[in-house]
C-alpha cells in the first residue's frame, strides 16, 4: 500500500449509491468502464481496474455505512479511482506476502468438492486481490466529514509497464 499521490486536479463523481442500491458493484463497474474507455484506456487495464474497485465498492458496502461515492482523478503520473463512504474507521491492513496470491498447496489437492467448496467460501482476499492488481499502489485516506476514502491509481500508460506512482516502505 502506498499514499495517496498529490492530486491536481478536482475529482469528478461518477456515481453516488446508498446501501439500497441493487447490483451497485456491477453499477460502479459500468461508470467506471465508460469513464475509463473515454480515457482512452483499453484491455487489462480496464479489466484490473474493474476488478479492484469493485473489491472496494463491495468492502465499502459490506463494511460501512452509506451513502457512497466514487470519484475520478487525472494526475500526470494516474489516474486516481475514489470510493468514499461514511465510516470514517480506517481497517487494518493485513500483512500482504511477496509470493504469488493463491499458489496451490501440495497439501491442499485432491480435497474433492468439500475443499473446493471450503476455499470458495474462504473470505478476507479482496486487499490481496486489489493490491495485487494494483501493484501496491493503493490505499485509505480519512476525511473531514467523518468519512474515508479508499482509492487505487490507474497508470496513465498501459498496465503493467507504466512507471509506479510513489511508493512507500
Amino acid at each position: 500500500m502506498t499514499t495517496h499521490p498529490a492530486l491536481t486536479a478536482t475529482p469528478s463523481i461518477l456515481w453516488r449509491w446508498t446501501n439500497r442500491t441493487p447490483n451497485a458493484s456491477a453499477q460502479a463497474r459500468t461508470a467506471l468502464r465508460c469513464a475509463l474507455d473515454q480515457l482512452g484506456y483499453d484491455g487489462d487495464a480496464i479489466g484490473d481496474a474493474l476488478l479492484a474497485v469493485s473489491e472496494l465498492v463491495d468492502n465499502a458496502i459490506e463494511h460501512a455505512v452509506g451513502p457512497y461515492e466514487m470519484r475520478l482523478l487525472r494526475t500526470s503520473a494516474a489516474v486516481i479511482c475514489e470510493v468514499e463512504d461514511h465510516d470514517p474507521c480506517i481497517p487494518k491492513i493485513p500483512e500482504l506476502p511477496a509470493e504469488p496470491p493463491f499458489a496451490p498447496a501440495e497439501e491442499d489437492r485432491g480435497g474433492g468438492l468439500e475443499a473446493l467448496c471450503a476455499l470458495l467460501s474462504e473470505r478476507g482476499r479482496g486487499f490481496r486481490i486489489v493490491h495485487e492488481l494494483t501493484q501496491g499502489v493503493w490505499g485509505f485516506t480519512q476525511g473531514e466529514r467523518a468519512t474515508k476514502t479508499a482509492w487505487l491509481a490507474i497508470p496513465t500508460a498501459s498496465w503493467p509497464h507504466a512507471e509506479p506512482v510513489e511508493q512507500v516502505a
